[in-house]
């Protein structure tokens, strides 16, 4: 993984806004419609193609497809593991009783038919398996494919945690839950090894290890924490072998444009993230409800060495910040670990689910033109 050695790099969460007709065909084959495999096979290729090619364009350093292969960055779990069936009634947002919705009630309920609804919910019925190689090597080669003449610094690939994909398909297999999430671990491992494999950074999307405490009210946030540490254990035992300095780990609170007071706080659970096998971690940091906390990474045992990829534009205001605020966000982190532990990010990603853009594309790019310039106006103040 490439250090920011002589000025602040640049890069991103991984889900970008798709283009139109991509995100026509992933609906329709959604809603189980008949979609031409070499039709759909060219779209996704350029999408891919285009995706890359304007990241670079912006001056992003480390990039990655989009995510253009995935209908979400967890549903596209259902493709590409096996030992799961399909139940009725399964639709119901995970927002529905979570502590913001218990404080908010009006305002939630009118995101309770979001767009995951129509991504399925499965129930996990016998052996997890990994049947998605076929889906994985599409990935990797469109990006290889699209990174060729492209001049930007490395790529990352995006996966989700067990403990993710294990809130999105319930259990009803195997004896308790700590033994489906090692499952999930095992069976994704062979997507982790893989992506290495090809060349490329892993980056682990976790949102859950930090979101579970927002989704269980009835939980202390102690009983967050032996939870997390378990599912850390696994995704652990999910990555041993492969180099610390080729993984990223990003968690964050979610997508939803709404109002929360209820996030659990970085210095609740920093101990645990840091207990993570990573080179590298990414985390929301220009979030209203957590700008504020990167003095809790002052304060932490972090690692001498460690990557630090703080979240400096969001996804959580259509305000495009000023590139003179990111620069100051950099410049504090830098304070924290060093310049060259130092990577410019976001706080997640943006249209997550395909064709949701909760942010529209052009406001999306914007951001982007703001994080580049930003890590420029940093890179100036921290190398005279």
């Amino acid at each position: 993984m490439k250090r920011s050695t002589d000025r602040i790099l640049t890069t991103h969460v991984g889900s970008l806004p798709r283009p139109p007709d991509l995100i026509a065909m992933v609906r329709a084959k959604l809603r189980g419609e008949a979609v031409d495999p070499q039709a759909y096979s060219q779209v996704l290729k350029e999408s891919v193609t285009a995706i890359v090619r304007k990241q670079a364009e912006l001056g992003v350093d480390v990039v990655d497809d989009g995510e253009c292969g995935k209908p979400s960055f967890v549903s596209y779990g259902n493709e590409r593991l096996g030992g799961f069936s399909p139940r009725a009634g399964g639709g119901i947002s995970p927002w529905a009783h979570s502590r913001e919705a218990i404080t908010f009630p009006e305002f939630y309920q009118s995101q309770m038919g979001s767009v995951s609804a129509s991504h399925a919910r499965l129930v996990c019925t016998g052996p997890v398996t990994y049947q998605g190689h076929a889906a994985l090597k599409t990935d990797l080669d469109n990006l290889k494919a699209a990174l060729k003449g492209v001049n930007v610094a490395e790529a990352f690939v995006p996966a989700i945690s067990p403990a993710s994909f294990e809130d999105w398909n319930k259990n009803e297999y195997y004896r308790t839950d700590e033994e489906y999430v090692a499952a999930l671990g095992e069976a994704m491992r062979t997507e982790y090894q893989a992506i290495i494999d090809a060349g490329f950074l892993l980056q682990i999307d976790d949102p859950r290890l930090v979101t579970y405490y927002i989704l269980h009210p009835n939980e202390s946030v102690a009983d967050c924490r032996k939870w997390a540490e378990t599912r850390v254990e696994a995704l652990n035992h999910a990555l041993r072998g492969i180099p610390t300095e080729k993984i990223r780990y990003h968690t964050c609170y979610g997508i939803n444009m709404g109002p929360r007071v209820h996030d659990m706080e970085l210095k609740d659970i920093i101990d645990i993230i840091l207990k993570i096998r990573a080179g590298a971690y990414s985390f929301e940091a220009s979030n209203p409800r957590h700008e504020h906390e990167w003095k809790v990474w002052k304060e932490a045992k972090v690692p001498d060495g460690t990557i630090l990829i703080p979240g400096v534009v969001t996804h959580s205001t259509v305000l495009v910040e000023h590139p003179e605020l990111v620069a100051q966000r950099l410049v504090k982190y830098a304070d924290v670990v060093g310049r060259e532990n130092v990577i410019a990010g976001t706080d997640c990603g943006f249209a997550t689910f395909a064709g949701a853009d909760e942010i529209h594309p052009s406001i999306v790019w914007a951001k982007f033109e703001s994080l580049v310039k930003g890590a420029e106006i940093a890179s100036r103040e921290l190398w005279p």
